[in-house]
């Protein structure tokens, strides 16, 4: 198919196991224009095999393999090879609804100043239930992410800030992405249904940014985005005072086994810190 209007793409780094799940979400798709990008960023189990099964089936599915370098330098490669004006990645190991693509299409269409487009998520796997997370306003963003990865953009505008950060090697990817994307303004819209499954599965728990790693990373945002984050919290001292009280209210819940275990639930400081891809 040439020049489909939505790029899906899914980067894969040895969950194999998983991707069938996601893939045939993609093809349950009621929306036809549209390719998915498989990227093998370096896997060491069948991820060829089952990405080849999948071309077999349908030929808007596409696969790319890359040494290995992380979330970010994957999804960054797929969107390169990408044909479409918009685009949405999906991890492995998660899911869409088949509306998904359908209704947010319908939203670009009646807005054109839309930079994004997300909705409703919900969780599965070792938990269930709706993820619930705060509204989207440029100050909650400040404080925390509450856009998950798999919501729409514009490919145009991913070239515009330089892709995805490689730099964010801990995580937080997601929310260093969105700020790059909205803090010089744009709309944004979630959908009211609920289009995107999160996938909690076992391995999430045993890759948690350590307090050093959370440490790097909030001084690489601040020191990017200082513009975005003194705009919101009024001074280079209030700033300063935030990320101290974020530090020290971090540091003394890590202290507490239970919310060690409760932070990967409810992702506190953004569903990045316990990353499910390495």
């Amino acid at each position: 198919m040439n020049n489909p209007k939505v790029s899906i793409i899914v980067p894969c780094y040895n969950q194999a196991h998983y991707l069938d799940v996601a893939l045939q979400s993609v093809l349950n798709q009621t929306y036809f224009d549209w390719e998915c990008i498989i990227v093998n960023d370096g896997s060491t189990d069948n991820t060829q095999e089952l990405a080849e099964k999948w071309i077999l089936k349908d030929n808007k599915f596409k696969y790319l393999v890359k040494n290995n370098g992380g979330l970010c330098s994957a999804r960054n490669f797929g969107i390169e090879q990408a044909q479409g004006i918009y685009i949405l990645p999906l991890d492995a190991d998660d899911k869409i609804a088949e509306s998904y693509i359908a209704l947010a299409m319908g939203a670009f269409e009646k807005d054109m100043d839309l930079r994004v487009v997300y909705c409703h998520a919900e969780k599965f796997g070792l938990e269930t239930g709706a993820w619930n997370l705060k509204p989207f306003s440029l100050f909650n963003l400040s404080q925390n992410n509450m856009i998950f990865c798999s919501a729409f953009f514009k490919k145009q505008d991913w070239i515009a800030i330089g892709g995805y950060d490689t730099n964010m090697v801990h995580g937080w990817e997601d929310w260093e992405f969105w700020i790059s994307l909205l803090k010089n303004g744009g709309n944004v819209h979630q959908l009211e249904e609920v289009c995107f499954f999160y996938r909690i599965n076992p391995n999430s728990m045993l890759q948690k940014m350590n307090l050093e790693e959370s440490k790097q990373m909030m001084e690489y945002l601040s020191i990017k985005h200082i513009d975005f984050f003194v705009k919101h919290y009024g001074s280079f001292k209030a700033l300063s005072q935030e990320t101290e009280r974020m530090k020290h209210d971090f540091e003394e819940k890590l202290k507490s086994e239970k919310f060690v275990i409760d932070v990967f639930f409810k992702k506190f400081f953004g569903f990045s810190i316990f990353g499910k891809y390495k």
